[in-house]
């Protein structure tokens, strides 16, 4: 099934502000809580939704991607393990808890964003710059890449903990993560929640840290990961590999590895959107009596005919020689753009020829026809 717009998953216009995306999420948060209806799988679908939503826009970055590409641009159903997708519960309450208000929004809801419901903490997402050629672009390719990320620890198991000590609940937060503080006020209690300074917001504290890991639960490790790339992807299109970014300390959701698309520029083919752009530059001779010429396309060489008396601007078409749109059937074209190459040095013997020639009806222009300017042309394609 499609994906619905984000603009309309959260009910704002596609020039809200910042400040409108927040309190439009927070409203639709609220609405589709499952603490507030709970056993009701369309309304945490819907709660879902909205995160995920949420998610991107709040990001200029992503949002500008999205208004340009739609869900591929930021890695929606990109294929080859990618996903924009699928936040799960403890995605939503590790990223966008604070949105709400802290306490009055688990006051509100019974305490803790989800009641019983333990939060996981996120890892940090990993950021990498991808070169692919025109070609990798056009046909897909699969991609082994090195990277660095912190993964979790083999000998404690993540824990931090040396092997057969214990784990214990923090005894200044009780294992919530956070210390409670109420003030009275002239208008009434005001309670705030801050980070444990024990735990450090972990819940629990460790006996005997691990003798590999130090007590952090993880270690930096060179990691070699495949990768593949859909057709159509393009400069600029970032894509998203969920779980393969940095564990974070001490056990959690690890983050993601977002992967940005460079373009290496191509040396005779130049991308116009779809389409590929090739500059033919042919002598005067070649177009005035015809002639078959290969040229260059993102599939190899082919054959092309010059009909006799081809104009210097001419456009010729190749269809499906382009490339494909991601995610879809469509396929953009080969535009190539015939150019009439004039020699700047010629013998006596060619001039005589030309002299002889330029007298001729056939070698000048006819005053009552106008060529078509280059914009026209193009028109002709769009």
């Amino acid at each position: 099934m499609a994906k619905r717009d984000y603009y309309e998953i959260l009910g704002i216009s596609r020039d809200a502000s910042q400040d409108e995306i927040k309190k439009a999420y927070r409203k639709t948060a609220i609405k589709f809580h499952p603490d507030k209806n709970p056993d009701n799988p369309e309304a945490e679908d819907k709660f879902k939704e909205a995160a995920e939503a949420y998610e991107v826009l709040r990001d200029p970055d992503k949002r500008a991607r999205y208004d340009r590409f739609g869900h591929q641009g930021v890695g929606g159903n990109a294929g080859g393990g990618f996903g924009g997708g699928g936040m799960s519960m403890d995605d939503i309450f590790s990223q966008f808890g604070d949105i709400f208000g802290g306490s009055a929004f688990e006051s509100f809801f019974g305490g803790g964003g989800g009641g019983a419901r333990q939060r996981q903490r996120k890892g940090s997402n990993l950021r990498i710059k991808l070169k692919l050629t025109l070609q990798e672009v056009a046909q897909g390719v699969e991609k082994k890449i090195k990277v660095k990320r912190y993964i979790s620890c083999d000998v404690c198991g993540g824990n931090g903990a040396k092997n057969g000590t214990a784990v214990t609940t923090c005894q200044t937060c009780n294992g919530s993560g956070q210390v409670r503080k109420v003030v009275n006020t002239m208008l009434g209690q005001m309670v705030s929640a801050n980070t444990c300074p024990t735990c450090g917001g972990e819940g629990k504290t460790i006996d005997e840290r691990c003798g590999k890991c130090h007590g952090e639960g993880r270690v930096l490790e060179e990691e070699v990961i495949p990768v593949k790339i859909p057709e159509g992807v393009g400069e600029g299109m970032q894509l998203s590999m969920s779980g393969k970014g940095n564990v974070p300390k001490r056990g959690g959701i690890p983050g993601d590895l977002l992967i940005v698309i460079e373009e290496v520029e191509d040396e005779f083919l130049k991308r116009d959107g779809n389409n590929v752009i090739y500059d033919l530059h042919l002598s005067f001779v070649d177009v005035a009596l015809g002639t078959q010429i290969e040229v260059p396309t993102i599939d190899g060489s082919v054959k092309i005919k010059i009909e006799p008396g081809t104009q210097s601007g001419k456009i010729l078409r190749l269809r499906g020689k382009g490339i494909k749109e991601i995610n879809s059937y469509g396929q953009g074209d080969q535009l190539i753009h015939v150019n009439v190459w004039t020699p700047k040095k010629l013998n006596d013997e060619e001039k005589k020829i030309l002299n002889d020639l330029k007298d001729s009806p056939n070698f000048k222009p006819n005053p009552g026809k106008s060529d078509k300017s280059f914009f026209e042309k193009m028109k002709e394609f769009f």
